[in-house]
């Protein structure tokens, strides 16, 4: 099964994004918990209406906690969050996987609990359709992970091969890791928060991580509008998980 339906499947209890927005002072808090996903987990409009809930502060934290989703929905957070007059801070309490780390290298400083962990890894795709089709996606996933790599290796200073094949190697690091490697800024003073995600549809994925939480259903089909992209022109889905 493909990984990003099987991440929905294992976490559509969890599909429904928290998006909550708190202020203290001149700091407000946007708690983006949740898939990312446009139809049914955090999105770009869900950002907007959080920012335009913070006000006129002069700082935004980006309280992240998520397993990854929609590259594409990932890549319009990323363009939303680089044009906030705010000055912007992207903390990782417990997980922060795959396009999650849109949100984070979006802002101007990250910071990640010990405990919490940093996924990195290539560009995942699902297409249907003819041979033509089906090369165009590939051709498309190539540009798309082409657009991450110069992320990452502005974020860390690392050479575009050695992320690369971070990347290749689905790469899943501690917080100490993340730092030493370049993804974040510093530690986080605050606690990591309990793993919510059910995370066996990953490559890699550290022992810690991999037992699923409860949930009260078993699994139904993927949220409605999920595959809508095949009844697309190009029929095709991309994400980044």
């Amino acid at each position: 099964m493909n990984e990003v339906l099987q991440l929905f499947l294992d976490n559509k209890a969890m599909t429904t994004p928290v998006m909550n927005v708190s202020v203290s002072g001149d700091v407000a808090t946007i708690y983006a918990h949740g898939v990312i996903y446009p139809e049914v987990g955090i999105n770009a409009a869900g950002i907007i209406d959080a920012v335009n809930k913070a006000g006129d502060v002069g700082t935004i934290i980006f309280n992240i906690n998520t397993p990854g989703g929609s590259v594409f929905e990932g890549r319009e957070i990323m363009d939303v969050i680089r044009n906030i007059k705010a000055k912007t801070i992207a903390h990782i309490g417990s997980l922060c996987a795959s396009a999650g780390t849109s949100i984070a290298i979006a802002c101007d400083e990250t910071e990640m609990s010990d405990g919490a962990h940093y996924m990195v890894h290539n560009a995942h795709g699902v297409a249907m359709g003819d041979k033509d089709v089906l090369r165009k996606a590939a051709d498309l996933i190539e540009k798309i992970e082409g657009a991450i790599v110069n992320d990452y290796t502005t974020k860390t200073g690392k050479p575009e091969e050695e992320i690369r094949a971070m990347m290749g190697a689905t790469t899943w690091m501690t917080a100490k890791e993340a730092l030493a490697n370049g993804f974040i800024d510093r530690l986080a003073t605050t606690a990591k928060t309990k793993n919510a995600w059910n995370l066996a549809a990953y490559e890699n994925a550290p022992k810690a991580l991999l037992e699923p939480p409860e949930q009260e259903q078993e699994n139904e089909p993927a949220p409605a509008g999920f595959f809508s992209s095949v009844k697309n022109t190009n029929r095709l889905k991309l994400a980044l998980i």
